[in-house]
């Protein structure tokens, strides 16, 4: 996965549908040998009358033999004979034109016999007319009897399974639920191979094309609640990524977002080491692309320093554009070929989640320009007190220690008499920056005041919590700040305290005494730490 990454007129009609959306029906009339050409030299021109879908549809069921023209199928003849209908009514009909037939053969059998050397006094004897009359009258009804034993019992079947489908169809519009349409439920038996076991089967693929498009209609929907659901990113991949592999039964999948031309890992699932795909050749490809990437792999294929523990059969590599820009990159890895069902809903989801990764990325972006201290770029106040919350309840509940500095710039108000606010912004900009030398990672800076600012640090206890600030001290001390070519001295006091050494019993309890012992360093001195 990751190295190969002609005499045939057209009409359209319209109809207006229960639902009041428009219906075209575009009629295909096959032009009948005899009548008039529709234009060309010598035809007679017809009074021209609105075609209605009335008109058409009458003229189109007439008793002439025409077709309706489907692409990418072979036209279908209609189903009418030379046969004139007698009733609305098919095994009526069927019957009447049996008894006919048998009331037929009864009159042309008694000259039959005397064909076949039967006097004809005997043969014309009205007792023989009426004895093969109502022979053929027998024969009738009993052809007509066995017609409906044979034929007429498979389509009162075919029309129960018809009736079923279409009231499970109402019921599911009104409550959703399509339970119901299951195609075992719905199913028709096919024992005869002729025309009528080819409409059962014909029927029961229609069932099962039906319930196809209800579970791909089921997945889109899904898909669309999970992206609409999150605006966090995290969540928004874990959410997409958990549906999409429910939804195709696909065995690994990673989602990946661009932003400012770099590619970060958003989530991944049944991917070892997924971060190794934001520099892959396909992914990279795709960002560029604006068609989406398959690639079809040989089952006896061996992929060396592969990302999953299966074989792939086929790797999606997808684009997720948001109008012009691509925004992220889906990839979808599956053992097997992907069935018809995947690829549809996963085409369907792509607009989807290229609108839902904006938003989120949108988000992040409004998230972090809240939460940032527009001078010096570290977090704000209430950010990061409501880090400091988070920190200290996982201490209480793990026993971790957790520690905070609280730091004063030393004379800060001299500076800014002395130079102006534009050097006093200098000089917090150049603090904050040797601070941020001097810390772990996972370490949470904030400005805390006008030139306090508060440092929480996870995970130190008492040693750590005073090396810390020491570190942080030495490094503003030896920051250099000039302002016409004078060097200007910045020192910084600074307070500690921690769990779980100090009694605090709230994040402002331990904010107290870290800020007790700052003032405790700026009285003795300044440029010092103390730890409470």
């Amino acid at each position: 996965m990751k190295n190969v990454l002609k005499g045939i007129t057209t009409r359209t009609v319209t109809r207006d549908a229960p639902s009041g959306r428009r219906i075209a029906l575009r009629l295909a009339l096959r032009a009948v040998p005899g009548t008039p050409a529709a234009s060309g030299a010598g035809a007679r021109r017809l009074p021209r009358r609105p075609a209605t879908a009335a008109s058409i549809l009458g003229r189109w069921t007439g008793r002439r033999a025409m077709s309706i023209a489907i692409p990418g199928t072979r036209p279908a003849t209609s189903y009418r004979s030379w046969l004139p209908r007698l009733s609305g009514r098919v095994m009526r009909d069927l019957r009447a034109w049996m008894i006919a037939f048998g009331l037929l053969i009864g009159v042309a059998f008694p000259f039959v016999m005397m064909a076949l050397g039967v006097p004809s006094d005997i043969a014309l004897r009205p007792v023989v007319f009426a004895a093969t009359l109502l022979a053929g009258l027998i024969v009738a009804e009993v052809n007509h009897a066995l017609a409906q034993a044979v034929v007429g019992v498979r389509l009162r079947a075919l029309a129960a399974g018809m009736q079923r489908v279409e009231s499970s169809l109402v019921a599911a519009a009104f409550t959703g639920d399509w339970a119901a349409c299951d195609p075992q439920a719905c199913r028709v038996p096919v024992d005869s191979a002729d025309e009528l076991g080819d409409v059962a089967a014909s029927f029961n693929k229609l069932v099962d094309g039906l319930a196809t498009s209800h579970r791909v209609a089921d997945a889109i929907s899904a898909m669309s609640e999970a992206l609409a659901a999150h605006l966090d990113l995290d969540t928004l991949a874990e959410a997409t990524l958990r549906e999409l592999t429910a939804r195709t039964g696909c065995d690994a999948a990673a989602l990946l977002v661009v932003t400012n031309g770099r590619i970060d890992l958003a989530g991944s699932r049944g991917i070892r080491d997924a971060a190794q795909l934001t520099s892959t050749e396909a992914v990279l490809a795709a960002v560029r692309a604006t068609e989406p990437t398959v690639l079809h792999l040989p089952p006896d294929l061996v992929i060396t320093g592969a990302l999953v523990d299966f074989t792939p059969q086929e790797i999606q590599v997808l684009p997720v554009h948001y109008g012009i820009l691509t925004v992220g990159v889906l990839v979808i890895a599956f053992a097997q070929p992907s069935p018809p069902e995947a690829d549809s809903v996963i085409r369907a989801t792509l607009p989807g989640l290229a609108v839902a990764l904006n938003n989120s990325l949108n988000h992040e972006d409004l998230q972090r320009v809240a939460a940032l201290d527009p001078l010096t770029g570290v977090y704000n106040r209430r950010f990061g007190q409501q880090r400091l919350t988070e920190e200290f309840g996982r201490s209480l509940r793990s026993g971790d220690p957790l520690g905070v500095l609280m730091l004063d710039l030393d004379h800060f108000k001299t500076v800014n008499d002395t130079y102006g606010h534009l050097v006093g912004d200098r000089v917090l900009q150049a603090v904050v920056k040797a601070a941020r030398h001097a810390l772990r990672e996972g370490d949470v800076l904030l400005r805390y005041g006008g030139e306090e600012f508060l440092i929480v640090l996870p995970g130190a206890g008492t040693d750590d919590l005073t090396q810390m600030a020491e570190r942080v001290r030495r490094a503003v001390a030896d920051t250099t700040v000039t302002e016409a070519a004078q060097r200007i001295p910045v020192t910084v006091s600074i307070g500690g305290a921690g769990l779980p050494h100090t009694d605090a019993a709230t994040p402002n309890d331990l904010i107290a005494l870290a800020d007790k012992a700052l003032y405790t360093a700026k009285d003795t001195g300044r440029d010092r730490c103390i730890i409470a």
